[in-house]
Parts: structure tokens; sequence; C-alpha cells
């Protein structure tokens, strides 16, 4: 028996995960920020001036994989590198003033996404999507433990 494309979740997933991307792409063209960068100027806009450690761990992402994109923040001066005054060993990343600057405007932006893609839903329905992913996402954390 043949799997349609429209009935295997991972597709579905898969191709809402790029369709989000490339509509949030769009939305954070103005400011010089990436899809990949995003989670990361949102983490430091919480709690400015956190380890590299602290991002993966709150963003779910591997140490090589922040690396890179910790160095091409430093390049487009979204964020800076200061040495732990209490360790010398780690380093605590700062936003930029520049990154600073335009906060408010690129989460404006950024809401436009989540907020496109639920047109038509009522708030019933929102609460419904936020919920069964959450499971999903929970389900998920279970078999990495």
């Amino acid at each position: 028996m043949a799997i349609r494309r429209q009935d295997a979740l991972g597709y579905q997933i898969g191709l809402l995960s790029r369709l989000f991307d490339r509509a949030l792409e769009t939305e954070l063209a103005a400011f010089g920020v990436l899809p990949g960068q995003f989670p990361a100027l949102v983490m430091l806009y919480q709690k400015d001036g956190l380890t590299q450690a602290d991002l993966c761990h709150r963003i779910n992402v591997e140490q090589p994989t922040m690396a890179n994109t910790l160095n091409r923040m430093e390049r487009d001066n979204l964020i800076r590198r200061v040495p732990d005054p209490d360790d010398k060993r780690r380093t605590r990343i700062h936003l930029t003033d520049r990154a600073k600057a335009f906060k408010t405007d690129l989460m404006e932006n950024a809401r436009r996404v989540p907020s496109q893609a639920m047109v038509g839903m009522d708030s019933a329905d929102q609460d419904r999507v936020f919920h069964l992913v959450g499971r999903m996402i929970d389900n998920l954390k279970l078999n990495e433990e």
C-alpha cells in the first residue's frame, strides 16, 4: 500500500518547518538575521550574557551547530563574546547595541509568521495546535532520555 505524502506526519511537519523558515527568513531579512540565528537572539533577549552551553541547552542544538551560528552572529555584529569574570574558561555571549536596537521591530516581524500560519483558526483551534505539538515534543524528548 502506497503512503500518501499528506498522510505522513513526518512529511507534513517537515514541510511546515520549511515553509515556516522561508516566511521567517523574509520577515527577518531587513535586519540581517537568519532563521537559524533567531532562537539564539530570542534567548539572549530574555537573558543577555548566557554561555554557549546555556544556549545549546535552551535551544536544544549541538555545540558545533551553536558555535557556527555564534561565529556568523559575531561576524554580522549581532553578538560579542566577553570572558566570564568569574571563570576565565567560559565566555559570555552578549547582544550588541545593533541587536538591542531592533529587538522590538524584529520580534514584531517574527510574530507575523505564526499569525499567518494560523489564519482562519479560532483561539480554541490555536490552543489545540500548541497543546498537540507540545505533547509530540514531550513524547519525543522521552525517547532521548
